[in-house]
C-alpha cells in the first residue's frame, strides 16, 4: 500500500496536476484508490482537483481513450447509438504487456519504427508502471474520414484492426531480435514456457519447414481490451501493485529506461502523453493498411481448452448477471453475444434442443432480430466442433456489450461459467460440479 505522505508529495507538483488535467480533457476518468475505483463517470477540470484527490488516498488516475463531448453523460444504460453521438474522437492506445521488461522495450521499438515507417511522427510513449509500455498516437492524426464511414464512429474495431495489423506486421522480426538478445534457455526460463509452446514452423520457398520463436505465448499487443469505455492509466500515476509510476518517455530513449526512473516521488518534468500536436491525417495510411491487411479479429481471449462438461445441466437461475442481462434483449452486439452465448451454455451442460429453444426465446426479445437461418447455422457449426470451449473472460467483453452489472460473486471469478458453476454447486449442496 502506498502511505498517504507519498501521494501527496508526488501529486501536489504543479507539472504532473497540468499533465494530468490537459491528459484528461474531453476524456472520461475513474479515480482508483488503492484496491477500488471511485465514482464513473468522472472529469479533471482543475490542477487543483488532482490534490484534493491525492488528499482522500486516490493513487492512480485512469482515462478513457475515447473522447467525449460531455464525458459526465456516460451511463451503462446509453444504445451503442446514443454513445456514437456523444463521442468526438478516440485515441490509439496500444499496450505492450510481457513479463519481461527487455522483451517489451524491444517489442515497443519495432512498433514504434512501423508507426514511423507509415508516416505517423506524433508518437508517445510511456512506462506502464509495472511490466510493458503504452504507445500512442492521437485522434488529430488519424483522417476524419476513411472511405464512407466517419473516423470517430469506428471505435473500437479500428483501434483493434491497427493493434491486431501491428502485432502481424512486427512478430517475425521480433521473435529474431529477441533470440538475438537472449538464449532460448533463458527465455524459457524467464517465461517459464516450454520449448514446445513457444516453437513454431514456417516453410521455405523449398517446403522445408523452418523453426522460429513465437512469442505471442509471453508478448502480446492487446487488441481485445480496446473496448468501448475501456481505460489505461495516466501519465505520472502509480502502479498500486509494483508502487512504480507510469511516466512518459521519449520514443528515442527507451533502451535507457530502467524501472529506477519510475520510482517516486521525485520532481517530474510534465511531460504529456498524447501530445494533441499532429499533422491532420498522417495515420491514414496506417488505418487502412490495418483494413486491407489485418487478419479476422477474434472475439475475445477466450480460453480455448477442451472443457469438461457437467455431469447436469446447471440451470438458468445460477447464470451470472451478464446474461442475464443479455437474456432481456438487446439492440446491438447480439451476434457476439450469441458466440458468448453458445459456449456458455454448452459449458453449462445444456443440449442443443434445450439450446435452441432458449435462444430462440432470447431473439425474440430484440429489438432486431437475427435471422432464424443464421442462428440454425451457428448453432450447426457449433455443435460439429468437437472441442467445447470457455466463452469469453470476464469483464471487457460484457462490459463492451453494456451487459456487466456485476454481484458480489463476480469480484471472485473470471469467467461466466464459474459463475454458474459455484451457484450451482451451492443449489445442490456439492462442493463442486460432477463432471464427466
Amino acid at each position: 500500500m502506498i502511505h498517504k505522505s507519498i501521494l501527496l508529495r508526488h501529486y501536489k507538483q504543479k507539472p504532473i496536476q497540468e499533465a494530468l488535467v490537459e491528459e484528461a480533457r474531453d476524456k472520461e476518468i475513474a479515480v482508483k484508490f488503492s484496491n477500488y475505483f471511485g465514482k464513473r463517470p468522472d472529469v479533471l477540470r482543475n490542477p487543483a482537483d488532482v490534490l484534493e484527490l491525492a488528499k482522500k488516498g486516490a493513487t492512480s488516475f485512469h482515462a478513457s481513450e475515447e473522447r467525449w463531448s460531455n464525458p459526465l453523460q456516460l451511463s451503462t444504460e446509453m444504445s451503442k447509438h446514443d454513445m456514437d453521438q456523444l463521442r468526438i474522437g478516440w485515441d490509439l492506445v496500444l499496450d505492450i504487456d510481457c513479463a519481461i521488461l527487455d522483451y517489451s522495450k524491444i517489442a515497443a521499438k519495432l512498433v514504434i519504427g512501423a508507426l514511423k515507417h507509415h508516416g505517423i511522427s506524433s508518437i508517445s510513449c510511456k512506462f506502464s508502471g509495472n511490466k510493458g509500455f503504452h504507445i500512442g498516437i492521437p485522434y488529430e492524426a488519424f483522417p476524419k474520414r476513411i472511405g464512407k464511414d466517419d473516423t470517430y464512429l469506428l471505435f473500437p474495431e479500428a483501434a483493434r484492426r491497427t493493434a491486431m495489423y501491428l502485432q502481424v506486421m512486427i512478430k517475425p522480426k521480433l521473435g529474431e531480435l529477441i533470440l538475438e538478445a537472449d538464449s532460448l534457455t533463458n527465455i524459457l526460463k524467464k517465461t517459464g514456457k516450454t520449448s514446445k509452446e513457444v516453437q513454431a514452423f514456417k516453410q521455405d520457398s523449398m517446403g522445408t519447414d523452418i523453426p522460429y520463436l513465437d512469442v505471442e505465448p509471453f508478448l502480446n499487443i492487446d487488441t481485445i481490451l480496446i473496448s468501448s469505455r475501456h481505460l489505461y492509466r495516466m501519465s505520472y500515476s502509480f502502479n498500486e501493485k509494483s508502487g512504480l509510476l507510469s511516466i512518459p518517455i521519449d520514443p528515442k530513449k527507451i533502451d535507457s529506461f530502467t524501472k529506477d526512473m519510475a520510482e517516486g516521488p521525485k520532481e517530474f518534468g510534465g511531460t504529456a502523453f498524447l501530445g494533441r500536436k499532429a499533422s491532420s491525417g498522417e495515420a491514414r495510411d496506417l488505418l487502412i493498411a490495418a483494413f486491407d491487411h489485418a487478419p479476422e479479429l477474434p472475439e475475445d481471449k477466450a480460453e480455448h481448452k477442451e472443457y469438461e462438461l457437467p455431469e447436469q445441466a446447471i440451470p438458468e437461475l445460477c447464470f451470472p448477471p451478464c446474461i442475464k442481462h443479455g437474456f432481456k434483449g438487446m439492440q446491438d452486439g447480439k451476434k457476439r453475444f450469441l458466440f458468448a452465448l453458445t459456449n456458455f451454455m454448452t459449458c453449462c451442460g445444456w443440449d442443443y434442443d434445450l439450446m435452441e429453444k432458449r435462444i430462440d426465446e432470447w431473439n425474440k426479445k430484440n429489438p432486431q432480430h437475427l435471422r432464424p437461418v443464421m442462428i440454425k447455422g451457428h448453432l450447426r457449426y457449433h455443435k460439429s466442433r468437437k472441442q467445447k470451449i470457455l466463452p469469453p473472460n470476464c469483464r471487457s467483453f460484457y462490459q463492451d456489450l453494456r451487459l456487466c452489472h456485476p454481484d458480489n460473486l463476480c469480484e471472485r471469478i473470471k469467467n461466466p461459467v464459474s459463475y454458474a458453476r459455484r451457484r450451482g454447486s451451492a443449489k445442490d449442496g456439492s462442493s463442486k460440479p460432477k463432471k464427466r
